[in-house]
This record gives C-alpha cells, structure tokens and sequence, in this order.
C-alpha cells in the first residue's frame, strides 16, 4: 500500500498555497507535516484525501491515479482540530456511523464501538450527545470514528490540540501504533517539533506551501538540508549568527572574533550563517572550547522549570533555553557560551554547508 504525490500543487485565485510538491508514503508509516500556521499542511493533507484536486500532478493510490476522484470513493479517514460530529446523534452512533456505511453486522459495529470507545476513554459516555461532552471528549469521540472505519488512509490535522496534557500523551503513543499495526498510511499534522519528535516515524517540514525536507524524523532533525528546515524543526526556531572566516578565526558582530575550532577550523575562507537551538545556549562555560558572546537582556519567561531569555547581539536576536530559574536583569548584559560542536554552518544562500558534531555523533 501506497500513497505518491507526482508534482502536486494547490493554487487559489492565482496564490499557490501548495508548489510542486513529490512524496512518497509508505503502508504502515507515521509521516508527520511539521510547518508554522499557513505553511500549507492543511492544503496538502486535502489533496491527499480527495477533498480538492490539484492544478498540477497526479495522486496514485497502491499503483491506481486516483486525481479527482471523490473523497467518499477513498478508504480515507480525517479527523480535525475542529472536532465534527453528529449532534443529534449518541456517541455510540457517531461512532458506529462509517462501520453502518460499510453494512457491518451489528455485532460487528457493537464491538467495533466498545473497542474504540474503551482505548478513548468514552464508554460511560456511549449513551450522551456530543453537545453534553467536554471539548475534550467531542474530540476522543471524532477520533473514535475514525478508528473503527479501518482506512487505508488516515488524516490527522492537529487531532490532540483540544485534549489535557495527560491523555495527549497517551494518545500521541497509542494511536500510531493502532493504525500502524492495521497497515494504513498515517499522516499528522503539527505546529510543535516537541510533538514532532514524540511521534517519530518520518517527517515533512513545510514552509510557505513547499516541503524543504522529508525522511526519518532524527534525520530531518539532526541533519536539516537547509536555514528554513533547520527553523521549523526547533522551539523556540533555531538562533542564527552571521559569521565570516579568515584563516583560524572566526569574525562576527562589531569586530569580535573567536578562534575557529572543532568542526568550524575545517572550514574554507568565506561568509556564513552559524545557526544553534536554544537549549545549546549557555550561561556558564562547560567546554574550554565554547565561544563566548556577550548579549543584552531582553525578556525573560519562567515556565516553572526552565528559563527561556530572550537576547540582543548586535542586532540579532537570540532565545537561549536555560534549566532551571534564572532571575535576570532586564536590559543587563549577559555573557553566553556556544560550543562550536553544537553549532550548525550554512551557506549565504541558506544550504547547509556542515551539520552540527553532535549530531552526526548522534
């Protein structure tokens, strides 16, 4: 089983919300599209269920072109933030509503919804409409539907936006594993490279209606093919430092400069971008290697744990995520550290030029 999109792309009133786009989805893989608001997940997941059809390209389901053809003729399952259900409908008829379309047996449909309805947590609800259930449980019960229609295909556009933190973990472990073990074509939309990152499997980072980059979710992650990859997969995005080298120096900022070591020494004369994640950033030298900057203090936020600080070098700016509580003057200078084996080099035209050292050790 298989899904290829050949050259695909979307254009409404002459804006193109999808470029040509190639993917090939594989039966019984997880395939992610991680991208900001209006990078075009939802546009690509509606070209891969049918619901629009594409200005250019071609759709193939398991060897079969399948461009144009309707939603309703597809084995396709979606589920959406905006949870949809039938309102003058019971859970338990919600849920049973696709396995009625199919002509299950009733005994078929009635272990299909208990089935579902106990891995969602909604058997004491079965008998309830959906407008006397939480936002939460409107949502297990939009996911539950989707789970007993058995679909090749199933579409998951931020599904778990809506539900707690404990039960999103849950699911974020569970559901992959149900629709994988069923041999189907999962695909999950997300804002969050955390939950990226949680869910594994593979991974398309969109931006701006195109896909820079898709494979394995460590791949994409550790080895991101360029600058936009590298800031859709980081939270807060990737921090960047416009650097220039000349024999063992580094040059950057207002005339600072820093001796070219680790993989940075390997470099030729030139122009570059450096790029590093926040949680690499330092307030306290741990390598006898680590550059050391120093920034001005712009914001700080507590997250209970963790301190994200907002920086000032020169005109850029930085976001450094800290462990633990950190009470730091606004608008004091602040000395950070950088190992260079954390830091990422790109060329002026955004490629990547070398991964990180971390990450190839990874």
């Amino acid at each position: 089983m298989s899904l290829i999109l050949e050259n695909v792309s979307k254009v409404v009133e002459g804006q193109t919300h999808i470029h040509p786009t190639n993917l090939e989805l594989a039966s019984g893989t997880m395939n992610v599209l991680l991208g900001p608001t209006l990078s075009g997940k939802t546009s690509l997941m509606r070209l891969m269920a049918g619901l629009d059809v594409p200005q250019t390209g071609r759709l193939i389901w398991n060897g079969t072109d399948v461009t144009g053809m309707r939603v309703q003729d597809r084995k396709v399952a979606m589920v959406y933030q905006q949870f949809i259900n039938y309102p003058s409908m019971t859970v338990y008829d919600n849920i049973a509503s696709p396995l009625r379309l199919m002509g299950k047996s009733t005994a078929e449909i009635d272990a299909a919804v208990h089935k579902a309805a106990d891995l969602m947590q909604l058997t004491p609800m079965l008998k309830r409409k959906p407008l006397e259930l939480s936002g939460g449980q409107q949502q297990r019960c939009a996911l539950a539907r989707a789970l007993v229609k058995d679909a090749g295909l199933v579409l998951l556009d931020e599904p778990l936006a809506n539900l707690d933190y404990k039960l999103r973990e849950e699911l974020r472990v569970e559901i992959p594993k149900i629709f994988e073990e069923a041999g189907s074509i999962f695909v999950y939309a997300t804002t969050e490279p955390e939950e990226t990152l949680l869910l594994g499997g593979n991974t398309a980072t969109l931006w701006e209606g195109r896909v820079t980059q898709f494979g394995l979710t460590p791949i994409v992650y550790r080895q991101p093919v360029d600058a936009i990859t590298a800031r859709v997969f980081s939270d807060p995005p990737m921090n960047f430092l416009q650097i220039s080298k000349t024999g063992a120096r580094l040059m950057f900022g207002k005339g600072q400069s820093t001796p070219a070591t680790g993989n940075l020494s390997k470099l030729p004369d030139g122009r570059y971008a450096a790029g590093f994640r926040p949680n690499h950033l330092e307030i306290t030298r741990h390598s006898a290697e680590a550059m050391e900057f120093t920034a001005q203090v712009a914001v700080t936020e507590l997250t209970g744990s963790e301190t994200f600080v907002h920086l000032n070098h020169h005109g850029e700016r930085w976001v450094g995520l800290l462990h633990g509580v950190h009470d730091l003057t606004i608008g004091s200078d602040l000395p950070v550290y950088l190992d260079p084996k954390h830091v990422y080099i790109f060329g002026e035209d955004g490629g990547l030029i070398a991964p990180a050292a971390y990450a190839l050790a990874a």
